[in-house]
């Protein structure tokens, strides 16, 4: 269709043509590749929102979907608008998530007394550093906490806070936990916030040695918060570095490894 304008700021059909310039979808397949047919109506989309709240992951929807709305051609939208779908179900409940932690730690409060928690938020008001220690856990720190070992290695891609706790061995050779910390970056004034907090915590009882890995941050924080503590390298870590970095000469066969 072609308009014109006409002299009385009107318009008038110039070209009609009711001739499609293009050959027509002749399937399912085809039209679900369109915009339009990407659209996820708002009954299909709770159901979705509650799979993803049970934890099934996205290609499992995606298969739930073939067999409970799709048809021969599978399900009715395709497998990218579900996961940009997921993707803004998951950032939606990021802030959600924050604000459930608060009310947990709240709530764990009640129930111990003995419970600290430290927050820091950023000027936006957000969480930017949680530090949690229970009475059991203080209790054990102050029998078992000379040596403690201090490990980051667990972060989720959805929120991308590395979650740090501090463990020790109870006289039954068992882990015991002393604390736990959420932290959104991994600098050397993150970890002074967390191990200064935690000192304090624990009535400024400094661990006679405390072992981490190879994080130069982590290294200059406690050369900073804990100078009379002794910093070694967890085994674990140096063996895995051992492996990655010397290659094959650090093999079965080898004596090097002996």
């Amino acid at each position: 269709m072609r308009l014109l304008r006409t002299e009385d700021h009107g318009w008038c059909v110039s070209i009609f043509s009711n001739e499609h310039n293009h050959h027509l979808s002749g399937n399912r397949e085809e039209t679900r590749e369109w915009h339009l047919h990407s659209e996820i109506n708002p009954v299909l989309m709770n159901f979705i929102k509650d799979l993803r709240e049970n934890n099934i992951s996205l290609s499992k929807v995606h298969n739930i979907l073939n067999a409970t709305h799709g048809d021969q051609a599978g399900a009715p939208f395709r497998k990218q608008s579900l996961r940009y779908l997921c993707s803004r179900i998951a950032q939606d409940a990021i802030s959600d998530d924050m604000e459930k932690t608060v009310k947990l730690l709240d709530e764990m409060k009640r129930v111990d007394p003995s419970l600290s928690v430290f927050l820091e938020i950023d000027h936006e008001g957000s969480p930017k550093f949680i530090l949690w220690c229970t009475g059991k856990n203080k209790q054990d720190y102050m029998y078992f906490g000379d040596v403690v070992t201090f490990d980051t290695t667990y972060k989720t891609n959805l929120y991308n806070m590395p979650s740090g706790i501090f463990v020790g061995v109870n006289n039954h050779y068992q882990s015991t936990i002393f604390g736990g910390v959420l932290m959104r970056e991994e600098t050397v004034a993150g970890f002074e916030w967390a191990f200064g907090n935690f000192v304090e915590v624990m009535n400024r009882k400094h661990p006679v040695t405390i072992l981490t890995d190879q994080c130069r941050a982590m290294k200059g924080a406690i050369r900073n918060v804990l100078p009379n503590t002794r910093h070694r390298w967890c085994k674990w870590h140096v063996i895995k570095c051992a492996k990655e970095h010397l290659g094959g000469v650090y093999s079965k066969k080898s004596l090097f490894k002996e």
